[in-house]
């Protein structure tokens, strides 16, 4: 679901940029206003869930993978804005650091995973538990369902309508190449079969361990399990890479040659950020052991990335 450079043309970049910043700040404000000091913890640790799961692929028939994407935990637990500004941060940090989706696609991800995930995941909870109240897991397990899937939907549409609104005189699409009608279909049924369930069954294990401690744990001692889980799925992440097919959508410039049989020129003028590390690797990496090692390092370190800006943040507005 993270958008590559190239994929959406500038105009389309620059529409939802213009439509995030506004967003950004006002997240930040209502954040600022919102969640209390002994609650950022938990804002980091749910930043940096999300970023690392993330990094866990899921390998589906066809040859294609996709993966959580963790806001409606956060927006459950802390409200919308406060999700929008864990996503953002860690949709941020996997563009600047690993290219993982694109620097001017930024607004593009952020409103699919950070904006849309959080709001309706949200607002889906509030309505259920309103109903469930004595099943806040299942809630939560909903909500993130119809979460994921409305993200997936939204990138389907923001990919599909580029040979619509960007094309050459020869008829070929400048950017993304697929139609609507391919689209679509790719993303949102993975999400619903597969991805979707995912998400589900993860947001209400973690909801459900988070209710029980009051919802916003108090002190260090109720929130050294989801430190210690934290660190777990960052140990893990090396599980990620078993999946080798890449995220529909995501695919390099060779991969999109060898797939419709020309790089769309949009596409082919536009050179992405490369990141620090590229996808999470370096190009001496030559065997399993030390790609596994570099993977867990990324992990490590745009999760420590994101944990640190919270907290640095945090006492910035506590002054």
């Amino acid at each position: 679901m993270h958008i590559p450079d190239g994929y959406l043309s500038p105009k389309t970049c620059l529409v939802f940029y213009a439509g995030m910043i506004p967003v950004w700040f006002a997240a930040s404000r209502k954040v600022e206003k919102t969640v209390k000091v002994k609650e950022l913890p938990l804002l980091a640790i749910g930043g940096a869930f999300a970023f690392v799961v993330m990094m866990f692929n899921i390998p589906i028939p066809g040859g294609s993978s996709g993966h959580m994407v963790g806001s409606a935990i956060v927006a459950i637990v802390l409200g919308p804005w406060a999700g929008v500004v864990a996503l953002s941060l860690a949709i941020a940090l996997q563009a600047l650091l690993f290219a993982d989706g694109g620097i001017t696609t930024l607004g593009a991800n952020c409103f699919n995973m950070a904006f849309i995930s959080s709001f309706s995941g949200y607002y889906v909870y509030r309505i259920l538990s309103a109903v469930l109240s004595e099943r806040r897991p299942f809630a939560a397990a909903i909500a993130a369902y119809a979460a994921i899937n409305l993200s997936a939907l939204a990138a389907s549409v923001e990919l599909g309508i580029q040979p619509l609104i960007a094309h050459g005189t020869d008829g070929r699409p400048l950017y993304a190449p697929y139609p609507l009608a391919v689209t679509i279909p790719a993303m949102v049924v993975p999400h619903l079969l597969f991805f979707g369930p995912v998400e589900a069954l993860g947001t209400a294990l973690i909801v459900r361990y988070v209710a029980k401690a009051g919802f916003v744990p108090e002190g260090r001692k109720a929130l050294r399990p989801l430190w210690a889980f934290l660190a777990a799925f960052v140990l893990l992440t090396p599980i990620g890479l078993l999946a080798s097919g890449t995220s529909w959508g995501e695919w390099s410039k060779a991969e999109i040659s060898r797939l419709v049989g020309y790089v769309p020129a949009g596409m082919g003028r536009i050179n992405g950020w490369a990141g620090v590390m590229p996808r999470y690797t370096l190009p001496w990496a030559s065997n399993g052991f030390e790609s596994a090692t570099l993977y867990v390092i990324s992990a490590a370190f745009g999760s420590l990335g994101v944990v640190v800006i919270i907290f640095l943040w945090g006492r910035l507005w506590r002054r």
